[in-house]
């Protein structure tokens, strides 16, 4: 029978987290430095997630001022420091385990992020949605299509098979945005009104005359500018509630309108 775990028979090891990774540690684990007990030698990853921090967070990992990987084993009285992707690292030799995102970026977002799907679809970015995801759909479409797991759930991130994720922080959708534009330095990629909002298709102008029968009488009597999605046939024009996404677009993103 193995002898129950105390203070006195674990071993320990010292974790600093650096940058916005402090924020996202459970609460037992908010002291700084982090004190870290554990039997054997457990894989570094395990403990990075079991303190909270998903490991697709995590971009650097020094283990006694050398880089180490995510299959590192912990030994007692290591030094650890945990870095994101938006931190510097003091030693220049550094292994950097966050891969750069794919080309060209696209996401799948979880059932908790509706709302973003459609503001990302806005700024043009291929964002795939649905308000009935399983986990599992959500995984399987990060790895055939190559695209970014947008969760607010840190449980779909400490899945092994995760190359690309990133765990929301903000529940207000204007913030959320800005999030990731930041996180994946997409300030140059903005292409607003490229997408339909609905279901993520490719817009293309169209002539007017080629709808005109689809159009209401006041919408056909005001309006001559229309896009259409390729996809399912959405059509666009530069109505009120355009005109308000407008407006929060030239907020976030000054001169840009519909073209």
């Amino acid at each position: 029978m193995s002898r129950p775990d105390t203070l006195e028979n674990l071993s320990l090891a010292t974790f600093r987290f650096f940058g916005n990774l402090k924020k996202l540690l459970k609460r037992r684990y908010d002291e700084e430095p982090v004190t870290y007990r554990f039997r054997e030698h457990p894989g570094i990853k395990d403990a990075i997630e079991a303190m909270g921090v998903p490991h697709t967070e995590v971009n650097v990992i020094m283990v006694n001022g050398r880089a180490a990987r995510f299959d590192y084993q912990l030994d007692h009285l290591d030094t650890v420091g945990i870095y994101p992707i938006d931190v510097a690292v003091p030693e220049p030799a550094t292994a950097h385990l966050c891969p750069p995102p794919p080309e060209p970026v696209a996401f799948v977002l979880d059932v908790h992020l509706g709302k973003l799907a459609r503001r990302l679809r806005l700024l043009g970015f291929d964002a795939q949605y649905r308000n009935d995801y399983s986990d599992a759909e959500i995984l399987q479409e990060s790895d055939e299509q190559n695209r970014i797991i947008l969760t607010r759930d840190r449980g779909i991130l400490k899945h092994r098979r995760v190359v690309h994720g990133y765990l929301v922080r903000s529940g207000a959708v204007d913030e959320q945005v800005v999030e990731i534009i930041s996180r994946y330095r997409l300030h140059d990629r903005l292409r607003p009104w490229s997408r339909c909002l609905a279901c993520n298709g490719l817009l293309e102008n169209v002539e007017k005359s080629e709808i005109d029968h689809r159009l209401e009488p006041k919408t056909r009597l005001y309006f001559e500018r229309f896009r259409r999605c390729r996809d399912f046939g959405h059509i666009y024009w530069q109505g009120t509630n355009v005109e308000k996404l407008d407006r929060w677009l030239d907020n976030l993103i000054p001169g840009r309108f519909l073209s």
